[in-house]
């Protein structure tokens, strides 16, 4: 599909000379509202929120397969990513394609996760849990509470002409998003997370696309798979000993849980948060080592800050900024 369409063709042609009466003739008959009428509309240009609600439907409806190479910290996650509709059935699969088994499959609503080191499971949800973010598949006027949608200008990505569009937080907590969405197809071609100084923290890379009439074999072999059953996302069953206080405009709850990890004395409380576009998990322990200011470890976008205070160990991680991460954590109190 092509958007724009040129508006005007124009043509230079020879006029003969006319005579005194004939001008005058012409002058009298012709009417504006006939001229203006040969004069074609400006078409203005689609809006960066428009770009955004095509790429919404584009990732929902089209039949494609493409592949893409996570970076962050110099180091790089390749996957394969297949999309299509089959029998009225919008079927989904993400494949990590080096190191250990990471696979998620989606069934419309339902999605299955794969992993080496858990157990296969299925949750009800309309989007994968991944690299590609949420909203980017249909709840796009959401994240206007909380970014202003730019549109900046064209390029080229993968061989392909691309409309840049950025994301930009309002509150000054979040990071930046970039996003080069392909201008035949409106489908993502690349993205970025930018730091409020402007830095690259990490980014999307495509390295193949291709869009066809029909879906992939692949994903309608999974139509007969035996997949795990599925259950809710538990959002509030969970109550917590403790509560967060303040987080950024926009973060609303995802789930609460406890539980016990390997190798980690006593039970791990948890809650996460989603804006649309980033997760924000807090991890709260009992420990009896003595109170320590926040330390930080950033990888890519992604921030842990750890601190200790009221004999518990506090945990947030998240792509968001370390003040944010800090704010979030201090905010914590303790019933």
């Amino acid at each position: 599909m092509k958007l724009f369409t040129n508006l005007f063709l124009l043509a230079l042609f020879s006029t003969p000379v006319l005579s005194q009466e004939a001008e005058s003739a012409l002058s009298t008959d012709a009417k504006p509202a006939e001229i203006n009428a040969a004069v074609p509309e400006k078409v203005q240009p689609p809006t960066a929120l428009q770009w955004l609600q095509r790429l919404a439907h584009s990732m929902k409806t089209l039949n494609f397969d493409t592949s893409f190479v996570v970076v962050r910290n110099n180091r790089a996650e390749p996957y394969r990513w297949l999309h299509g509709i089959e029998n009225n059935q919008e079927l989904e699969l993400i494949t990590l394609l080096n190191g250990p088994r990471k696979e998620a499959i989606r069934i419309d609503n339902v999605v299955s996760y794969f992993e080496s080191d858990h157990s296969p499971y299925s949750v009800d949800n309309n989007s994968i849990s991944g690299p590609i973010p949420a909203a980017l598949f249909g709840n796009i006027e959401k994240l206007q509470l909380t970014y202003d949608f730019i549109g900046v200008g064209k390029s080229r990505i993968l061989g392909r002409p691309a409309q840049l569009v950025r994301l930009e937080s309002k509150d000054k907590q979040r990071f930046g998003y970039w996003l080069w969405l392909d201008i035949e197809s409106g489908l993502l071609l690349k993205a970025a997370v930018i730091s409020r100084e402007g830095e690259l923290l990490e980014q999307i890379q495509f390295t193949h696309l291709m869009i066809t009439q029909q879906s992939n074999d692949i994903l309608k072999q999974i139509t007969g798979a035996k997949l795990p059953e599925s259950h809710m996302l538990n959002t509030d069953e969970v109550k917590l000993p403790w509560q967060v206080n303040w987080l950024p405009e926009g973060f609303e709850l995802v789930k609460t849980s406890k539980r016990k990890i390997q190798k980690v004395a006593g039970q791990v409380e948890s809650i996460m948060y989603n804006d649309g576009l980033v997760d924000v998990s807090v991890y709260v322990i009992a420990s009896d080592e003595p109170p320590r200011q926040p330390s930080v470890n950033q990888t890519g976008a992604t921030v842990l800050l750890s601190s200790l205070r009221e004999g518990y160990e506090i945990t947030v991680v998240g792509q968001v900024p370390a003040k944010t991460a800090a704010n979030i954590a201090q905010s914590i109190s303790f019933n």
